[in-house]
């Protein structure tokens, strides 16, 4: 039921960004994903940058600045108000191993780097954005500090994460038209997922270096 309901929400965010106020629909579908929707930004801004290619930066624009508000009520929502009402929604998306891995992560002190992987890769980004925040309330709980986990370095992470990824599929497409947008549809998970790969392979690297 519910993988059905999901795709029929993708199908719909298909539709509309054909739609005249699709910028509109953009902004909405990124804020809101960055907080509990399942459905990411690139499924809307992908077509839309084929639609109309000159307007593909301020579409990308549009993408990184409302997903990155989206995180920082993400945040303050992990921070604030996580257990119980947050945590049972977690629980019905099914993000609730995934965020537990991330919190591991974020144990061994690399939430900077996971903050990162959320917003540059298909890491969930409301699960990064949600457990950057419980992870920031329990160590100023406990040492009266969020250490590197302020909300200004979590801005700064995620601009950088967010526009590296929706600016160079907006750049791709823009230089190689439809082609290329199938190829990033295609390929972008992928590149995703080497990218966490990358990372995960630097932090065990560390971990095991005297």
């Amino acid at each position: 039921m519910k993988i059905d309901l999901f795709s029929n929400i993708y199908e719909l965010c298909i539709k509309l960004a054909k739609h005249p106020k699709a910028p509109l629909f953009l902004a909405i579908n990124s804020f809101i994903e960055s907080i509990f929707w399942p459905i990411p930004p690139d499924v809307m801004l992908a077509p839309m940058c084929l639609a109309r290619p000159k307007r593909s930066l301020y579409y990308a624009g549009l993408a990184v600045i409302t997903s990155v508000l989206g995180a920082v009520c993400g945040y303050y929502l992990g921070y604030f108000i996580y257990d119980p009402y947050i945590a049972d929604l977690i629980e019905w998306l099914g993000y609730e191993s995934s965020m537990q891995t991330v919190r591991e992560w974020f144990t061994l002190e690399y939430g900077i780097l996971m903050i990162f992987i959320g917003a540059f890769t298909p890491v969930p980004y409301k699960v990064i954005a949600i457990t950057t925040g419980v992870v920031a309330a329990e160590s100023m709980a406990s040492t009266g500090s969020t250490g590197m986990l302020t909300i200004l370095n979590f801005v700064l992470v995620s601009l950088v994460g967010r526009g590296l990824r929706f600016y160079l599929e907006a750049v791709i497409i823009m230089l190689g038209g439809e082609r290329m947008e199938h190829a990033i549809r295609r390929y972008i998970d992928y590149i995703g997922w080497a990218c966490v790969i990358l990372v995960v392979a630097y932090i065990g690297y560390e971990m095991m270096t005297p």
